[in-house]
C-alpha cells in the first residue's frame, strides 16, 4: 500500500500542474487577445483621428479661404464699416471708413470722432461729414455690448433725391400753369374793374369807399393766392423740433375758439395726448392742422343754419405708433367724386378757395412720415384725419441721446 501511495502522490501534483500550465495557457491566450483587440482598437483610432485631423485641416483651409475673402470684400466695399467694442472704441475699420473719416480710427474713441468729425442733420440716421452726406445703420454685435456700424455715401442719392422732389414739383406747377392762369385772373380782373369805377367823376363817396373796398379784398385774395402757390412750390422743410402734441393741439384750440364763437359754431377737443411728442416743423405743422380746421368751420357756415348749432371738433388719440389728429364737422360733406379730388392742387368746391390748402397740408403730413386720411358723407359732415409717428418722452430723450452721441 505504501509503494502505491508513493506512486499516486506524483500524478496528483503533475495534474495539478497541469491544470494550472491550462490555466495560465488560458489567462496567455486571454490576454494575447485582448492586445490584439487593443492593437486593432488603437489602430481604428489612429485611423478615426487621421480623418480628424485631415477635416479639421480642410475646415481651417476653409475658413482661412472664407477669411481672407471676407476680408477682401471688406476693403473693397464702397461703404463704410467700423467695429466698435463695448466701451465704444473703434477695434477695426476698413479702407472705405478710413477713408470717410479721414482720421486714425482705429483706437479711437467713437463718440468723440463722431462730435469731431460729424454734423446732424434734419434726417435721422443721416449726417454730414464735411462736404458729404453718410448714413449710419447700427447693429448689435456680440453679448459684450460690442456694435456694427454701416456707413454709407448718400451724397448722391440725396442730390438726385432732392433734384427729382424740385422736378415733380416744377412739373406739377406746370400742369396748374392753365388752371392758375384762370385762377390769377378772376380776381385781378374784379379789381381792376373795381378801381376802373373809383375814376368816375361822378360816383358817391359811399360808393367810392365801397368800391376801394371791393378793390383791396380782390387784391388780398390774389396776394394769398401767390403765397399759397409759392409755399406749394417750394415745398417744406420738417425740421427738427421736438413738439409736444398737447401743446400743438392748444395751440390750434386757442385760434379756433373765437373764430367758431364769432360765427356761432361750436368747438370741442377730445382726447388724451399726454407725453406724447411728434418731431417735425412746428410752424409747417401747426399751419396745416389749421388749415384742416378752418376748412371745417367753412363746410359748417356752408351749410348755413338748419335748427341745430353746427359742431367742429379737433380729437386726438395714439394709435400705436402713430398719432391721429382728427378734425370732423357737421357741415355739407363731400361727394365721393370731389373725395377723389380734393388734393389736387387748384381743386376746390368753394368760390373763393385757392385750391392749394389741402394740398399744401397732405404735403407737410406726407413730409413727416405721415398722411391726411379723410372720411364724408353728403348731408353729415367730414371728417379729416391727421396720421403721424409719434413717440414718448423716452423717445425724445433717446433720440438727444442719439444726436450728442453721433
Amino acid at each position: 500500500m505504501s509503494d502505491e501511495m508513493q506512486i499516486a502522490v506524483p500524478d496528483h501534483k503533475a495534474r495539478e500542474l497541469q491544470r494550472a500550465f491550462d490555466v495560465f495557457n488560458q489567462v496567455s491566450l486571454e490576454l494575447t487577445q485582448a492586445y490584439e483587440t487593443l492593437q486593432a482598437k488603437v489602430e481604428s483610432l489612429t485611423a478615426e483621428l487621421a480623418v480628424a485631423n485631415g477635416e479639421l485641416r480642410r475646415q481651417y483651409r476653409e475658413k482661412e479661404a472664407l477669411s481672407e475673402r471676407l476680408s477682401l470684400l471688406l476693403d473693397a466695399l464702397p461703404a463704410g464699416v467700423v467695429v466698435l467694442d463695448g466701451e465704444a472704441v473703434v477695434s477695426e475699420a476698413n479702407p472705405a471708413a478710413r477713408a470717410m473719416l479721414d482720421d486714425p480710427v482705429v483706437g479711437s474713441d467713437w463718440p468723440d470722432l463722431v462730435r469731431r468729425r460729424l454734423q446732424a442733420t434734419d434726417a435721422p440716421d443721416e449726417w454730414l461729414l464735411g462736404a458729404k452726406r453718410v448714413s449710419i445703420a447700427e447693429s448689435p454685435l456680440d453679448s459684450a455690448g460690442g456694435r456694427l456700424l454701416l456707413i454709407h455715401d448718400i451724397t448722391a442719392a440725396h442730390e438726385l433725391k432732392a433734384r427729382l422732389e424740385r422736378n415733380q414739383r416744377l412739373a406739377a406747377m406746370g400742369e396748374m400753369a392753365a388752371s392758375l392762369a384762370h385762377q390769377l385772373r378772376t380776381p385781378l380782373a374784379t379789381a381792376l374793374l373795381y378801381s376802373a369805377n373809383l375814376s368816375e367823376p361822378n360816383l358817391s363817396e359811399l360808393a367810392r369807399v365801397r368800391f376801394a373796398g371791393k378793390a383791396a379784398d380782390q387784391l388780398k385774395r390774389l396776394e394769398r393766392l401767390i403765397q399759397d402757390v409759392l409755399l406749394f412750390a417750394r415745398g417744406e422743410s420738417i425740421g427738427r423740433d421736438v413738439i409736444p402734441v398737447s401743446s400743438l393741439v392748444a395751440d390750434a384750440a386757442q385760434t379756433m375758439e373765437p373764430l367758431c364763437a364769432e360765427r356761432r359754431v361750436a368747438f370741442c377737443v377730445t382726447g388724451e395726448c399726454e407725453d406724447l411728442i411728434i418731431t417735425g416743423s412746428r410752424k409747417a405743422l401747426g399751419g396745416a392742422l389749421l388749415n384742416l380746421l378752418e376748412n371745417a368751420l367753412q363746410a359748417c357756415e356752408a351749410r348755413g343754419g338748419e335748427g341745430r348749432m353746427a359742431q367742429v371738433g379737433l380729437s386726438v388719440f395714439s394709435d400705436g405708433g402713430a398719432i391721429r389728429l382728427g378734425v370732423r364737422d357737421t357741415g355739407v360733406g363731400i361727394s365721393p367724386e370731389a373725395q377723389s379730388r380734393i388734393f389736387e392742387p387748384f381743386f376746390t368746391t368753394r368760390g373763393q378757395g385757392t385750391g392749394l390748402g389741402l394740398a399744401i397740408a397732405l404735403g407737410v403730413a406726407r413730409a413727416h412720415g405721415g398722411t391726411i386720411e379723410v372720411n364724408s358723407r353728403l348731408g353729415t359732415g367730414s371728417e379729416f384725419v391727421m396720421v403721424l409717428p409719434v413717440g414718448g418722452k423716452e423717445d425724445a430723450a433717446a433720440e438727444c441721446q442719439q444726436v450728442n452721441q453721433y
